[in-house]
């Protein structure tokens, strides 16, 4: 049967026979190839993967050139920073130069615990160790250092210890302040110890109060913002010409120049004054500090005149007068008229009594109605006498004392109604007023220091004189 002409067959089949007719070639049915279904399979998928392969745009390899996709509407959006890279040259050198700065490091703490051993009343450095079980046989070690010995023999109440301890008990170190600038220091080296002083630097920077009296001087003190040392030693300073027992008044004025110390940017204590001025009842006394080429240290009137008398006014400090020199008192234990030739000064028992002046003790003992009694011999025939004491101090008869040296101490024996002193004071053996006499001068400032004194007194002279125009003019 040729192509293109149309041929009729019958299908001869279960049922009415059908007729087909068809345009090609007719099949040979009974020797016909298997159709191979897998390579069409294979082919019918990778046609697409190859289509959709071409479609899509080509990935970049730059990870800078990455785009970010494109969001359907509704999803969310995460954010993730990019990472860089630490990249290191080969060759690339680490240095102190350029490793980040981490600030000082820290210092390590020193092994073994610290105990802060405080002296209390009757307490020893041996009863000290006992009560905190410190090692007994290590004190003996460092106190046969010279230089422990030195610092550590005496102890006082409110001293304070510093001790480093280790672990089994050993001492490591022992610290004590023996000054403002100066720290004893021991450390353990083995078995032994070793001492030396640390110096801590101390800083002097002056310092300027005034104030006026209201109702007394130490509240006066006080409101001008100073310790009850310092005003103390600006009475000393004065003592030779007020008596600070009895001559004070209302409105009398004070100003003063003095060093402040410091240490590591704190206030660590007063210093001594520098320049002073008091006015008493209207007059004006003024004193300044000045140490010469010798060493010696004293107070001046700013023309050089010493302000020190070769005798003080009071031989106790702030007491109060009982009974002043009067010829014609009656005595109040013998009820009888009898010349008081003297001031007596009440004052608590043990007072320290103090010798008016430089001389030598002529007598020392039971002396009558004075009780026990001392008497000063001191130049110019000047004779002082002290009764009435509790005890007397460690000088004997024949020793030498110096002005302010402490002779016995305040007390109530011979004829006395309470504790008092009774304080004579002598000329030629005739009793004077020892509050009005007329005291003899101090030796005055040596002629070859004159210049050196101006020169240090002329810019106190005139931080006295700024203090006084504040006072005047009533800023704080």
């Amino acid at each position: 049967m040729g192509v293109g002409r149309s041929a009729e067959f019958t299908e001869t089949a279960v049922g009415t026979p059908h007729r087909f007719t068809q345009d090609y070639k007719s099949l040979n049915l009974n020797g016909r190839r298997p159709i191979r279904r897998t390579p069409w399979f294979i082919a019918g998928a990778g046609v697409p993967l190859i289509c959709v392969a071409f479609i899509l745009p080509k990935a970049p390899t730059d990870p800078a050139s990455l785009d970010p996709p494109a969001t359907q509407a509704g999803s969310a959006t995460i954010d993730i920073p990019a990472i860089e890279p630490a990249t290191t040259s080969a060759n690339a050198r680490i240095t102190p130069g350029n490793l980040p700065d981490t600030g000082p490091e820290p210092v390590p703490e020193p092994p073994g615990k610290i105990l802060t051993l405080t002296v209390h009343h009757s307490d020893s450095l041996d009863r000290l160790f006992k009560r905190h079980g410190l090692s007994r046989s290590d004190l003996a070690k460092i106190m046969a250092l010279d230089l422990a010995r030195k610092h550590l023999r005496l102890v006082k109440p409110g001293d304070e210890i510093q001790v480093r301890e280790s672990a089994d008990g050993k001492i490591l170190q022992l610290d004590r302040q023996v000054s403002l600038s100066e720290v004893l220091s021991i450390e353990r080296e083995g078995d032994k110890f070793s001492a030396r002083m640390i110096e801590h630097e101390l800083e002097a920077q002056p310092a300027h109060a005034s104030g006026t009296i209201k109702s007394s001087l130490f509240l006066a003190a006080a409101d001008a913002g100073i310790s009850d040392r310092m005003i103390m030693n600006l009475a000393g300073i004065f003592a030779w010409d007020v008596d600070f027992v009895l001559d004070i008044r209302q409105g009398d004025e004070f100003s003063l120049v003095y060093e402040e110390y410091w240490q590591d940017g704190k206030r660590v204590a007063e210093g001594d004054i520098l320049a002073a001025e008091f006015v008493n009842r209207g007059k004006h006394y003024r004193a300044i500090r000045f140490k010469d080429a010798s060493g010696h240290v004293d107070y001046y009137t700013p023309e050089g005149r010493s302000v020190r008398k070769a005798f003080v006014r009071a031989p106790l400090s702030f007491s109060r007068i009982s009974s002043n020199f009067n010829p014609r008192r009656r005595h109040p234990k013998l009820n009888t008229i009898r010349a008081h030739q003297g001031v007596d000064y009440a004052a608590p028992a043990g007072t320290p009594i103090k010798a008016a002046g430089d001389g030598k003790i002529i007598f020392r003992g039971r002396k009558g109605g004075y009780g026990n009694a001392i008497i000063i011999q001191h130049g110019g025939n000047i004779t002082t006498l002290y009764g009435h004491m509790s005890r007397f101090a460690k000088a004997r008869v024949g020793s030498q004392v110096r002005q302010g040296d402490v002779i016995g101490y305040v007390g109530m024996t011979g004829l006395a109604t309470g504790p008092h002193l009774h304080y004579e004071y002598r000329i030629n053996g005739v009793h004077m007023n020892p509050r009005t006499v007329k005291l003899p001068d101090a030796r005055p400032i040596d002629a070859a220091y004159m210049a050196a004194f101006k020169k240090v007194a002329g810019p106190l002279l005139q931080q006295l004189d700024n203090e006084r125009t504040l006072v005047a003019a009533g800023t704080p």
